[in-house]
């Protein structure tokens, strides 16, 4: 999981959404609302293709889930599920873009507390402040605070909602982003006359998971080979840091 960073969308497109949450908002004042008929016939209406495509921009080429990762994103997903909580079906903020699986997995749970989610927004927050990525299984899982002896809730909850630590074919497309980056690293450093950007370019480019915020600002900094480009070359690691900032 990486974080993402959200544009702003067209005046046009924000003004019927808002005008789409609108006619909601009066449909469930007066009992009337239906939140799956109403989603599904906006969803095929040019705003919300709009939402799709810039969804899609966010995350790349690829256009990986914003869960997972690993799958390609198909669908725009309610952060705030729309069933519970239709106040929120058309507003950008709440849109994501998610794979069928995890869609599934997700489905209506939503964990809260005081009112506050504990579920991970990769739109909002660094995910690697919450997760822990464990190369020798390819899980995702919590993060662990050892000054206060716990295991970071927002992460536990969001590894389990989404079954981040059981998924077998999840774990080894982390796993085997992981062993291209590193060896990524380890040939850069076996090159020392290696031109930088390229290198940074590269590892981008390899990065098919958003491993990167774990590798360069999570624990994978304090493992081979990257601990390894910290000392022997504090110069790139400090490109590198300041390049995957907010992967």
């Amino acid at each position: 999981m990486r974080r993402f960073t959200r544009p702003d969308l067209p005046d046009n497109v924000i003004s019927a959404l808002a005008t789409k949450q609108a006619i909601a908002n009066d449909k469930r004042a007066t009992g009337v609302l239906d939140v799956q008929a109403t989603w599904k016939t906006a969803r095929g209406t040019t705003p919300l293709q709009t939402v799709l495509s810039t969804l899609k921009g966010m995350t790349g080429i690829r256009e990986r889930c914003m869960y997972c990762g690993d799958s390609h994103g198909t669908d725009i997903e309610h952060f705030w599920p729309k069933t519970p909580y239709p106040e929120r079906m058309f507003h950008w903020p709440n849109l994501l873009l998610c794979c069928t699986d995890c869609g599934r997995i997700k489905g209506m749970d939503f964990p809260l507390r005081s009112d506050l989610p504990l579920l991970i927004d990769p739109t909002v927050e660094d995910p690697w402040l919450y997760l822990d990525f464990d190369p020798a299984t390819g899980n995702i899982v919590a993060r662990f605070r050892p000054a206060a002896g716990v295991w970071e809730e927002k992460g536990e909850q969001t590894v389990e909602v989404l079954e981040l630590d059981r998924r077998e074919a999840l774990a080894a497309g982390y796993q085997k982003t992981f062993r291209r980056l590193s060896d990524r690293v380890a040939g850069f450093l076996n090159e020392p006359s290696s031109d930088i950007p390229t290198f940074i370019r590269a590892l981008s480019e390899d990065d098919e998971h958003g491993l990167l915020g774990w590798c360069f600002r999570g624990a994978g900094q304090h493992i081979a080979p990257f601990s390894d480009l910290q000392n022997r070359n504090p110069v790139a690691w400090a490109r590198c840091v300041n390049a995957f900032a907010n992967y």
